[in-house]
């Protein structure tokens, strides 16, 4: 972006954490929209330290930090970039977090518990955010945690294409893994134009100390099942559903998860699952070592690049995913 910014011209910046710097110079390059040249670091006790290293003032400011591990070093360096930006006289600053940090932590499940998204929302409005965006929200509601606009985009067009390309979706089933992604798995039903399944996990109540039992529910014997998640974590509960569905005589089976997160065992268990593949996006990094070749990783950068344009355009986000120009 070059020449004199005129009086009340928009000007876009874009600013990039630590976590997952590939992510962001791919949303630049697709954007033609440099990075802000930024200066940080840890001191010696772990206290984080930002500056930018030109003048913002007057901008349309887009943070983006992807919230891998350790995530909570990860969160506070967006905070203080956002603090930054606030005191640097920016017009507006939008949170991009691909994979919303404590999302999961979105309600209270027993007394004397938190609601972590909640905070999490608190902290971005109090060191000066005026929009989030992030990628396939854990729980719609969070939406409601902030105060102030929340664009939250799908992942799943981009991971549905790639599944139209390479499989026969009429001889496909699409599953939901237990009963909180009914909804996103119907979704995906309509998108393909599939048949649903849906996985049960119970305790059978006539044995003693018994494992899980796995009912499913659906026509899934002869069928391509498809498994279809927000995330993938530690990967026991879904390897456990594919287990389920091969004993039940499914041709073959698949997942599709936009967020990697692949904590503890995930590699491992995944290597020595019954899926035949796993698809994911790339909301958070993926080194060589967390890789395996059953797993195909899809950019996300191109959905968030046109997001922050039509943010940043006054357009409408919502065209993204129902076919508005």
């Amino acid at each position: 972006m070059s020449g004199v910014k005129k009086p009340n011209e928009k000007h876009l910046m874009l600013f990039s954490g630590r976590a997952y710097p590939e992510l962001a110079d791919e949303v630049s390059s697709l954007m033609g929209v440099d990075l802000v040249p930024t200066r940080a670091l840890n001191y010696a006790n772990s206290e984080i330290y930002v500056r930018f290293e030109e003048s913002v003032r007057g901008s349309d400011a887009f943070v983006i930090q992807s919230h891998t591990a350790p995530v909570n070093e990860w969160v506070m360096e967006q905070l203080i970039m956002v603090d930054a930006l606030k005191r640097a006289s920016v017009k507006r600053i939008t949170v991009v977090a691909p994979f919303y940090p404590y999302a999961r932590q979105d309600k209270k499940h027993r007394g004397r518990e938190p609601i972590s998204a909640r905070l999490i929302a608190d902290l971005f409005k109090t060191a000066g955010a005026d929009r989030l965006m992030s990628v396939d929200l854990h729980a719609a509601q969070i939406q409601g945690f902030f105060d102030g606009p929340v664009d939250h985009l799908w992942a799943m067009p981009v991971l549905a294409d790639y599944v139209t390309a390479k499989y026969d979706t009429a001889t496909m089933t699409v599953v939901s893994p237990d009963a909180g992604r009914v909804r996103v798995a119907d979704m995906w039903t309509d998108r393909l134009g599939s048949a649903l399944a849906i996985i049960h996990k119970r305790r059978d109540p006539d044995v003693a100390n018994s494992s899980a039992v796995h009912e499913v529910v659906g026509e899934v014997e002869g069928k391509v099942c498809l498994l279809v998640d927000d995330m993938i974590d530690t990967a026991g509960t879904i390897c456990q559903a594919a287990e389920a569905l091969m004993s039940r005589g499914a041709a073959k089976v698949i997942a599709a998860a936009t967020h990697p997160v692949l904590s503890g065992p995930a590699i491992e268990r995944l290597q020595a699952s019954a899926f035949e593949e796993v698809i994911v996006t790339n909301t958070l990094p993926l080194p060589p070592e967390r890789r395996l070749d059953k797993l195909t990783v899809l950019s996300i950068a191109p959905l968030i690049a046109r997001a922050i344009h039509e943010v940043f355009e006054d357009g409408s986000v919502t065209s993204l995913f129902n076919g508005q120009s």
